[in-house]
């Protein structure tokens, strides 16, 4: 019986083909693509180099042998492997997944890997491919597309981010928006005590309201988690709708039982947390979704990039230039992850004196600086007030005397909101109808999506 002709070699082409079906599991995204996949050589045993590592097939039930030592019937495939450290825990897996894909090709007598580790420039350029991949993968957006998200973020600890999320959701609120607060600083969670809210979160049953008190809106939501709701009074200002508004806020703090206890918990179960506060709770019909980060740019951040793709980011330092210089780091992030910088706050700007006169107690240029750098507007500077630290304290948060104002009488002054709920109002005005405006689902862009009545489709031909 004559000896079967041995099968053609597949060309390099052909096993850069099959490349792009191995993932990189940590990256997301094929090694062709991520550029990890270098050179592809297809050749005899005896033209290869002799300096590469050998990786031998076992045998299979069908096709040649691919013993210890080959065979001479096949090609031998050398792909040379870009890793990018060369202690990479997946070395193994990636090498298995190689050695199964080419070795299923027809003509391939066995497989080798040559390793080698990737450049500073090639694991920058594989990053950004891994960042838009992860972009584009994301899930089905969480909320309507009348929901703005503003990711609240700060470069560093102490520059009073939570408080300028607090504060703003009650400025936003105030102008009758209802607006969701995800305190995503898991370890250093606040919003509960600046929002005067506590209690623990509880499941929402089958059509329950999603808030507390007189909270209209339902939600089929067997089993999500109701989150607790405030409502708040409307700004008086003139030109400004004086219609209440509401805020619903999800923290960690409405999970312990105990403020002061402390959670050592490591990235993956703080992004699975943050990713249960999105998920797993009964949100209903939100006009802003403001999410306070925790500080720099580790998993939360990362991950909340990808669970809200078309989210914006709000960044806040203080008029040091030395912290806006570390803030940049949020903007670079933000920006890695496809993110739309909205603006910059200057929080503890300046303290205004009795007097009126103006001291710049913590420096000056810090967000205007920042604000340069990033090329984005400087929405506001916060002015420092005692009002703003005993709010926070007390659960009655600055922005609240916006709504709060009370005519004078007689040799008693009016009384109205200070320099910070001032600030705090303006910033809102911004956001609201400049920066991230509400988006309108009457107009032409919501109609889109609607079907099409059968009775009005027009006939060609």
């Amino acid at each position: 019986m004559a000896t079967p002709a041995p099968l053609p070699a597949p060309s390099e082409d052909e096993v850069m083909a099959v490349l792009t079906h191995v993932i990189d599991p940590e990256l997301g995204a094929d090694i062709v693509e991520l550029g990890m996949a270098r050179d592809v050589v297809v050749a005899s045993p005896e033209q290869l180099p002799k300096r590469v590592s050998r990786i031998v097939l076992s045998r299979t039930d069908s096709g040649p042998d691919r013993g210890s030592g080959g065979t001479s019937d096949g090609a031998v495939v050398v792909v040379t492997l870009a890793l990018t450290t060369a202690g990479c825990p997946l070395r193994a897996q990636l090498r298995r997944d190689i050695i199964e894909r080419v070795g299923s090709l027809p003509g391939v007598a066995e497989v080798r890997i040559n390793w080698a580790e990737m450049t500073q420039d090639e694991k920058a350029a594989a990053m950004a491919i891994a960042r838009k991949r992860a972009v584009e993968r994301a899930p089905d957006d969480l909320f309507g597309e009348q929901t703005r998200a503003i990711l609240v973020a700060s470069g560093k600890g102490g520059v009073g981010k939570s408080s300028v999320t607090a504060n703003l959701a009650v400025a936003l609120a105030g102008r009758g928006f209802t607006v969701g607060v995800v305190d995503a600083d898991i370890w250093g969670f606040s919003i509960p005590r600046m929002l005067g809210i506590d209690g623990r979160l509880e499941a929402a049953e089958d059509a329950a309201p999603t808030g507390g008190d007189n909270h209209d809106s339902e939600v089929s939501s067997s089993a999500k988690i109701r989150p607790h709701g405030i409502s708040i009074p409307g700004i008086s200002s003139p030109g400004v709708g004086s219609s209440p508004g509401r805020i619903e806020a999800v923290s960690m703090g409405f999970l312990v039982d105990d403020e002061s206890v402390a959670l050592m918990w490591r990235g993956l179960m703080l992004q699975r947390a943050v990713q249960h506060f999105l998920e797993d709770v009964a949100w209903g019909d939100l006009d802003y979704l403001l999410v306070d980060l925790p500080p720099g740019t580790g998993d939360v951040q990362m991950g909340l990039a990808r669970l809200l793709p078309r989210a914006e980011l709000l960044v806040v330092t203080t008029p040091s230039v030395a912290a806006s210089r570390v803030a940049r780091r949020a903007v670079s992030m933000a920006r890695k992850n496809y993110l739309r910088v909205i603006g910059v706050v200057e929080n503890l700007s300046h303290y205004v004196a009795p007097d009126g006169s103006v001291h710049e107690i913590f420096g000056s240029g810090g967000g205007d600086y920042l604000a340069h750098e990033a090329g984005v507007p400087l929405l506001g500077k916060i002015p420092i007030e005692q009002a703003v630290a005993t709010g926070g304290d007390d659960g009655k948060p600055v922005a609240l005397q916006l709504g709060a104002t009370r005519p004078g009488s007689g040799n008693d002054p009016a009384i109205g909101p200070g320099p910070a709920a001032l600030a705090f109002g303006a910033l809102a005005r911004l956001i609201a109808t400049e920066v991230s405006p509400p988006i309108e689902m009457t107009g032409c862009t919501a109609h889109i999506a609607q079907p099409v009545p059968s009775e009005t489709a027009v006939q060609i031909g």
